[in-house]
């Protein structure tokens, strides 16, 4: 398996559409809940929480993108491969393939029980997984330029939903947040570290290198993107402590999509169930970009057709789906992957930075006594 690959120029997208990409991927079906999980760990501090974990974020985006510059046009498939040899490098990457599916899992679990909780008690599961899994299908086999259309498209589409929270946000009471700075730092870092499941997503950067255009160009945009998605879960989080009540936060399994039942008008009694609705445009991007990174890696390392993958993962999930209907099994699952992936996203990339440059600077070495 090659460490740099080749990629055609009609499969290449600008680094501009890295803010979209990352900013789509992160805010989806896991800032429902985030303010609750937050709230439990960091009290009504827990927007200082979101901050540190904005700060921390910003940090593992630096080391993705040093990582990702010690090559030419390298993802994280191969630059695994390259470190620790064939078999490691693959069933590291086998790993990793497997934390983009029980995250594409999860999201698929959890809108389908918001869904169902909020709109169509009785609506059958099998229903709403056959057309989000047919709308993923469908955009995965348009390739890589198809799915950034849709999510560049989609991105522009569900930002009215921002503008809705003034209405929450004009009933806040500034109480709730006193005293201020109470929290323990230990407190504020519990509250940092459950925002991962949130948050998670960005590591698509490792896979999307290979395809960027102006590779010199990604900083910004990478910045840009994580910074706009802790700014929106920050906000959310700030309007939901001065909205709910301490007991009622600490119960709200999906506050924000409470906040969005103070919003009425005239020609519209419940807009929750326009706003849960449109999140089907918040989620959709991020299982897309999943399932396209899981088709790819299988691709990357063992050569199957990403085509054949999707439809055989697509399945796999569409029975799965069955199993995982009760809401405690779904909060199990989406916390033990919460837990995992703050270990891939955010630890891991600080584990492979020290070994990609002693390889490099160990390869430049070698160089020069062969040259000698």
């Amino acid at each position: 398996m090659e460490v740099n690959i080749t990629i055609k120029e009609n499969l290449k997208i600008r680094a501009f559409y890295l803010f979209f990409i990352i900013t789509s991927i992160q805010t989806g079906a896991g800032i429902m809940g985030a303010p609750k999980y937050i709230f439990l760990e960091s009290g009504h501090d827990s927007w200082i929480a979101v901050l540190i974990a904005f700060i921390y974020m910003v940090i593992i985006a630096f080391a993705m993108i040093i990582i990702l510059n010690q090559y030419e046009t390298a993802d994280l498939y191969g630059i695994q491969v390259d470190l620790f040899g064939m078999w490691i490098g693959k069933i590291l990457g086998s790993l990793f393939i497997i934390h983009l599916g029980a995250s594409l899992f999860s999201i698929l679990i959890t809108y389908i029980a918001v869904v169902q909780i909020f709109i169509f008690p009785t609506f059958p599961t099998y229903t709403m997984s056959l057309i989000l899994l047919s709308l993923i299908i469908y955009s995965v086999l348009g390739g890589i330029r198809v799915i950034v259309g849709i999510v560049f498209i989609f991105f522009l589409l569900i930002q009215f939903l921002l503008f809705l929270l003034l209405f929450p946000a004009m009933r806040m009471d500034f109480l709730h947040f006193l005293p201020l700075f109470n929290a323990s730092p230990v407190e504020l870092l519990k509250g940092a570290r459950s925002t991962s499941y949130s948050l998670m997503g960005f590591e698509i950067l490792l896979l999307l290198f290979p395809f960027i255009q102006n590779k010199k160009n990604i900083k910004l945009p990478v910045i840009l993107g994580v910074s706009w998605s802790a700014f929106i879960l920050f906000l959310v989080t700030f309007i939901a402590i001065g909205y709910y009540s301490p007991n009622q936060l600490g119960n709200l399994d999906w506050s924000v999509l409470g906040l969005f039942k103070t919003v009425s008008f005239s020609f519209i009694e419940r807009f929750d169930y326009i706003v849960v609705a449109s999140w089907m445009l918040v989620i959709l991007p991020n299982m897309i970009l999943l399932m396209w990174g899981m088709t790819y890696g299988v691709k990357r390392l063992y050569g199957i057709p990403q085509k054949k993958t999707l439809y055989i993962a697509s399945s796999i999930f569409f029975i799965l789906s069955f199993l995982f209907q009760d809401s405690k099994l779904i909060s199990i699952t989406v916390t033990i992957i919460g837990k995992v992936g703050f270990w891939v996203v955010f630890i891991y990339p600080l584990i492979l930075l020290p070994l990609v440059i002693i390889k490099k600077r160990w390869r430049k070495h070698k160089g020069d006594i062969q040259n000698d």
